[in-house]
């Protein structure tokens, strides 16, 4: 269904976009298609639909409101993997820390605010940060400049291969943890540089010490 419409013939409507690895289903969101009026045709997606008609809006912003104004946002479902704040507390004390997901940045901050982490992360990337989402480079890179460290000298660790294959077209080291989606062989076929049990075990595998991670020893 079209949600403007046009004199020249363009109207704006909206489809799924599926972003999937194997069988599962990564990312499912709507984008902002334009259609061809009198041929009932899509003739353009994404930003360039957004320039035919001269709006100037990032496609993942509409794409929230879509969800708001359709009665399609549900209440997001936060968990956290056991001691991995901790092990984030004592990593923030070391190395400049990011956040790189494809979330709307109100999930994200939502969450970051929930476990009381966002004041670890110096940069917060969103779907809303970048016009391309992993696993194209850009977001990756996007936080390395905000971060003003070269690609080259941050680590990615994400569950799946779409953030593998992110970090390494970015140029950073590429770690692969085993407490998501991702399977340990698909990963490292991906490219993981590393892979790891749990992110509670980075501070170990940086060479702390195991029992510095949760602030013992």
């Amino acid at each position: 269904m079209a949600i403007f419409s046009k004199d020249l013939g363009i109207d704006l409507g909206t489809m799924f976009i599926r972003l999937a690895d194997s069988t599962q289903v990564l990312l499912e969101e709507p984008t902002i298609v334009a259609i061809e009026i009198d041929e009932q045709k899509i003739v353009a997606v994404g930003q360039e639909a957004l320039d035919m008609v001269g709006i100037d809006e990032p496609v993942g912003w509409l794409a929230d409101r879509l969800h708001r104004w359709r009665g399609q946002r549900k209440p997001a479902d936060f968990r956290i993997v056991a001691g991995v704040d901790r092990a984030l507390a004592f990593l923030s004390a070391e190395y400049r820390m990011g956040v790189v997901t494809t979330r709307g940045r109100g999930e994200a901050m939502a969450f970051l605010e929930q476990y009381g982490l966002r004041s670890l992360f110096e940069v917060v990337v969103t779907r809303e940060s970048t016009w391309r989402l992993k696993p194209h480079p850009a977001p990756v890179l996007h936080a390395a400049r905000a971060l003003a460290v070269p690609p080259t000298r941050c680590a990615m660790v994400g569950d799946t291969t779409v953030d593998i294959k992110s970090a390494r077209r970015a140029g950073a080291f590429a770690v692969a943890v085993l407490c998501g989606f991702g399977e340990r062989d698909e990963l490292e076929r991906a490219g993981a540089h590393l892979v790891l049990s749990s992110p509670v075990d980075l501070p170990a595998a940086l060479g702390f010490g195991e029992e510095r991670s949760d602030g013992s020893g």
